[in-house]
């Protein structure tokens, strides 16, 4: 079992940035792959990004590729996304995952956070 807590959304303005991070509970969080998702009102859940078990492998939509970093800290039982370059279409609530295996499919990520809100303004 993962209990995951996200939290450093806010407002910004566009072209700023933002670091989201993703505290996980429980002594197994290095044996689980992290991803980042997101949904804006009325929209479907959009993958974001995801990081494997020791962070040296990553996937990125195209939508943030060069704007988004994923990373993490074992030591810490957290996961970041540094979210730079920030566009009013990345306004969404965000959320992070824990799944077996790093992918941008959301059916394969067994555990969710509650989502933090991030508003890009223009």
């Amino acid at each position: 079992q993962v209990q995951l807590v996200e939290s450093g959304g806010g407002l910004v303005q566009a072209g700023g940035s933002l670091r989201l991070s993703c505290a996980a509970s429980g002594r197994t969080f290095s044996s689980y792959a992290m991803g980042w998702f997101r949904q804006a009102p009325g929209k479907e859940r959009e993958f974001v990004a995801a990081l494997n078990q020791s962070g040296g492998s990553t996937i990125y939509p195209e939508s943030v590729k060069g704007r988004f970093t994923i990373s993490r800290d074992n030591a810490k039982n957290t996961v970041y996304l540094q979210m730079n370059t920030l566009k009013p279409e990345d306004t969404a609530v965000y959320y992070c995952a824990a799944s077996r295996v790093a992918t941008m499919t959301w059916t394969a990520y067994n555990y969710w956070g509650q989502g933090t809100q991030v508003t890009v303004l223009s």
